[in-house]
């Protein structure tokens, strides 16, 4: 297995930077894919689904807020 040796050289990002973005980003992006499933909980009128799918975003949501200030302090 390759091991991962990057470290801001090449890209000019640090690899804890590059992983914070990396972070808000894939909440970000749950935040809207659950939003599809949401509806499609709905549609089949399922609400535990939706309660289930409506936790998850906000915990979606509530990662990405906290990644976005951790990211505002260190990069501002």
């Amino acid at each position: 297995m390759a091991t991962h040796t990057e470290t801001g050289e090449v890209t000019g990002t640090r690899d804890k930077d590059y992983n914070l973005l990396w972070y808000v980003e894939a909440c970000l992006e749950n935040a809207l894919r659950l939003e599809t499933y949401i509806q499609d909980a709905e549609r089949d009128k399922d609400t535990e689904v939706v309660e289930l799918f409506r936790k998850a975003q906000a915990d979606s949501r509530k990662g990405a807020e906290l990644g976005k200030e951790l990211l505002r302090s260190r990069l501002g």
